[in-house]
């Protein structure tokens, strides 16, 4: 049974050098490696050539595609039964390709393995991002967790029946991926010790927009209604609310102050204590204090992005709509 690893790539020479070093580290090496280019305009598809001495790795110019495209690419492209994922962002565990892609050779083999991810921070800033909006291997719930495809591996033939990642949706992709395939009725199987290590956003404004997108993408895709409402009313209802009852009822006020902190910022600290064993105690008081502008932040750039992503929806339903009149109407 042949196994591919694919990814897409867009101006990613920086991360490269260290994803391919912990690749030649890996205990088990995969048949091929198809790497589909979005367009870059730095050194990665020079990496990516000289990197095809050492592996056997294609790489696809496909410029203009977004991530959805050049995955259908790849996989398009690859010759191989079982399909294997990840991000060119990411530090490989030694045995991540070897435990994403054992599961396939049981008796009762899934349809898709599930691997995990865990943050690679760097400094104090880092740390309190990972902390603020990665979850803790403890926290998963394995028959519910949806693969991200920044470590996941699947049947070409699972993804050739649910016709491949969607091509119009720029971000989430993964996620309306893993829920076609649910629909499907293929079999998903969680192995956690199918690591890559990512590094969070260096600075605010690069969080900022990475949420930002991610919510527009949740906006186009209709995902996630109750988490998003729940969100505005807290910001825009729970949270005002408060402020205008203090003189009336002022423990009234308090306890939903208490309530929004522990809500807001309660699981971000408890990640945080894990997280941040390596730093100084100054780091340790940086990270700390990071935590609420990220937690709130991330917050707006979702709030903003979420309605953008809304009317995008509502207009290409529109644009179909008449498309489909147009057809019926001229027979």
């Amino acid at each position: 049974m042949r196994c591919a690893l694919i990814m897409t790539v867009k101006n990613e020479a920086d991360a490269l050098p260290r994803l391919f070093e912990t690749l030649t580290l890996q205990t088990k090496q995969p048949d091929e490696i198809i790497v589909a280019d979005g367009g870059s305009t730095d050194e990665t598809v020079n990496l990516l050539r000289a990197a095809a001495k050492q592996f056997p790795l294609r790489v696809l110019e496909c410029p203009g595609a977004n991530i959805s495209q050049g995955r259908n690419a790849a996989i398009v492209a690859a010759d191989a039964d079982i399909i294997a994922s990840m991000d060119a962002g990411v530090r490989l565990d030694a045995q991540w390709y070897e435990n994403i892609t054992a599961p396939f050779l049981q008796s009762a083999a899934p349809d898709v393995v599930s691997g995990f991810f865990l943050p690679d921070p760097h400094g104090a800033f880092e740390t309190a991002l990972a902390a603020t909006t990665l979850p803790q291997l403890r926290e998963i719930q394995p028959a519910k967790f949806l693969p991200s495809a920044r470590s996941v591996a699947f049947r070409k033939s699972a993804w050739a029946r649910v016709n491949g990642y969607p091509e119009w949706l720029d971000y989430c992709e993964d996620l309306i991926f893993d829920f076609d395939l649910r629909r499907a009725g293929f079999s998903f199987q969680f192995e956690p010790r199918a690591l890559v290590y990512f590094r969070p956003r260096p600075t605010p404004g690069k969080f900022f927009k990475q949420y930002y997108l991610y919510a527009r993408g949740d906006g186009k895709a209709d995902l996630w209604r109750k988490r998003h409402l729940i969100r505005y009313l807290t910001y825009l209802g729970a949270i005002p609310f408060s402020f205008l009852a203090l003189p009336f009822a002022p423990l009234l006020a308090i306890a939903l102050w208490l309530g929004a902190c522990i809500a807001l910022f309660g699981t971000p600290y408890r990640r945080l204590w894990q997280w941040s064993k390596k730093l100084t105690r100054g780091e340790k008081l940086q990270a700390a204090l990071w935590v609420p502008p990220l937690r709130i932040g991330g917050d707006v750039a979702k709030m903003l992005g979420y309605p953008v992503g809304l009317w995008w929806r509502h207009t290409h339903a529109r644009a179909d709509s008449n498309t489909a009149k147009r057809e019926i109407k001229n027979g």
